[in-house]
């Protein structure tokens, strides 16, 4: 069965994404789709977009659960689900996931990564990509948290570890 992938990150509102984050976006999604895993993402524009843009560029699968109609969909999102359900699809989205790879990020990232601890997703935050995902990223806040998210330096070593994780979560007693 192929795997399920979420990317969170920020929207394209978000004043302070760069160039240089969306091109991490884009690789992360472009390693998703080359490795043969579905990319979930909230389906609309920034972050989202961008990994979403990477995993079709190389002929990969794009899911987006929308917070409202299917009219939000970006353009590389293969199958869209519009939920109506504003934020609280944070938990459909994070809840169908097998792994979650967090990109810069404002509260609705937050909120995603926050669930995804809460519930036991794999989670990897790509440090320096900006927002919530820095701040999570700081030892200093993180030695008094457990469990803790994994945090990786670029997009190629998030994706290969989100899979190393689920695969060690297969093979693990307790499932």
């Amino acid at each position: 069965m192929k795997k399920l992938i979420a990317v969170s990150g920020s929207d394209s509102g978000d004043k302070n994404l760069t160039p240089s984050i969306l091109k991490v976006a884009e690789e992360v999604g472009k390693h998703i789709a080359q490795r043969e895993g579905i990319l979930l993402c909230g389906g609309r524009g920034g972050v989202m977009e961008a990994a979403a843009r990477g995993a079709k560029k190389e002929g990969g699968i794009t899911v987006g659960i929308l917070p409202g109609s299917r009219e939000e969909a970006n353009r590389f999102i293969d199958i869209s689900i519009p939920t109506h359900l504003g934020f609280m699809r944070n938990y459909i989205l994070i809840n169908a996931a097998d792994a979650v790879i967090g990109i810069a990020g404002r509260w609705g990232t937050l909120n995603e990564i926050s669930l995804a601890m809460n519930i036991g997703k794999p989670t990897i935050l790509i440090k320096n990509s900006g927002g919530w995902i820095d701040i999570l990223s700081k030892e200093k806040l993180l030695k008094n948290f457990t469990p803790k998210p994994y945090i990786t330096h670029s997009a190629k070593e998030a994706v290969e570890l989100a899979f190393n994780l689920i695969k060690r979560e297969n093979i693990s007693p307790s499932r």
